[in-house]
């Protein structure tokens, strides 16, 4: 029972990711149809963060009152009825309304979860929860890929990822009676967690630290998923369909690099893997700024994904650790929120430079977050206890 239900939250994480991949790919196609600017992508990553950014400040709060269960079957419901309403719009303004459901379940899905296998299990368990957040991902832009391929519709793509969320949705109410059961064996209740205000986990030693890591691992996940698409139609003048097949390379290292850190972290700490992550970026980084080939650019994507996506696993992993169990919730929340602040203004400004100078300055800005993300974990390493990079965990 305890193994279907670690199998019931990784599908629900694979939902989790369905939604963030698609627009980012779909846009070159939307912004065309729709006679946009380029830069009006942003708008609906703004308009998903409110809703997200509000449901993770909420989120200790709503786990207290629903519990994990319930929400994330709710949540899950919520996003694939989204999905489904941008698959029949007719106008972006449409699209723009449906991002605050899907920005409001998501945050409380990421959030409820994050907390729930950060107490309750391994690290590995959690790098294997966001390689199936990897997974949810990898299939959104594979699956527009096949629809451009086939002459057809974004909108088809949409409806296709919400039918795969309205199914995952189904599987978890289902699931509930088995969270009960398991939830009987917990080292922690969820009535006994704290809720913190904003100002509160401020204070607390080393949280902004990892408010700022939080930033800058999610400027450069996002602004990579958001705007490498339109980089290589535009810049590199490469098709939408090579760019959607990009952005599916992309993913699977992002999905690899965590399935890579499930296994790592059975010998070496987070804190080790997040140094591998750090170097392979580097390397990543600065072949994307010196290719112009179309393969070579998507092999450089590929290891950005690998590179940056056990990041985002280990710092919630670390919570727990750094801040005691009953803080956990309400720290992750803010994590949450913090993550999305960034997700909702550094691509944003990604987009705008694109859209005044050229695409060209993509490689530059991915480069100018991977410096500050290095400087502030140079604040981590004085903070936190680390150990070095080559002794056992």
């Amino acid at each position: 029972m305890a193994t279907f239900l670690i199998a019931v939250i990784y599908a629900a994480f694979i939902g989790l990711g369905l939604p963030d991949s698609l627009f980012g790919t779909a846009w070159p196609s939307i912004y065309t149809e729709f006679g946009l600017p380029i830069v009006f992508g942003s708008f609906e990553s703004a308009i998903c963060f409110v809703g997200t950014f509000l449901s993770s400040l909420m989120s200790a709060r709503l786990i207290k009152r629903f519990g994990t269960a319930k929400l994330t079957a709710g949540c899950t419901l919520l996003t694939g009825v989204s999905l489904m309403g941008f698959g029949f719009a007719g106008s972006f303004p449409v699209l723009l309304v449906l991002a605050i459901p899907l920005g409001l379940g998501a945050g409380s899905i990421d959030t409820a979860l994050n907390n729930y296998v950060a107490i309750h299990y391994s690290a590995s368990r959690m790098s294997f929860l966001h390689c199936f957040y990897g997974v949810g991902v990898t299939i959104s832009p594979f699956i527009l890929a096949l629809v451009f391929r086939n002459g057809m519709n974004w909108r088809v793509g949409y409806r296709v990822a919400s039918g795969i969320q309205l199914f995952l949705a189904l599987l978890l109410i289902l699931s509930i009676p088995v969270w009960k059961k398991v939830h009987g064996g917990e080292k922690i209740s969820e009535d006994k967690f704290e809720t913190l205000t904003i100002k509160q986990a401020a204070s607390i030693k080393g949280v902004k630290i990892m408010w700022l890591l939080f930033v800058c691992t999610c400027a450069i996940e996002m602004s990579v998923g958001s705007w490498s698409s339109t980089y290589m139609v535009e810049h590199l003048e490469l098709s939408q369909e090579f760019a959607a097949r990009a952005m599916t390379f992309y993913y699977l290292g992002m999905t690899l690099g965590r399935f890579l850190s499930g296994i790592l972290a059975r010998k070496l700490h987070s804190w080790q893997i997040i140094k591998i992550g750090l170097m392979v970026m580097a390397v990543a980084l600065a072949t994307l700024l010196l290719t112009t080939n179309g393969v070579v650019a998507m092999g450089a994507l590929m290891l950005i994904g690998l590179g940056n996506g056990p990041m985002f696993p280990n710092f919630n992993y670390l919570t727990p650790e750094n801040f005691g169990e009953e803080k956990s919730p309400a720290i992750i929340g803010t994590q949450m929120a913090a993550a999305n602040i960034s997700i909702v203004t550094l691509p944003v400004l990604c987009g705008l430079l694109g859209q005044l100078l050229g695409m060209w300055i993509f490689p530059f800005y991915l480069i100018a977050c991977f410096i500050a993300m290095l400087i502030v974990f140079t604040a981590a390493t004085k903070t936190f206890k680390m150990p070095r990079l080559f002794h056992k965990k």
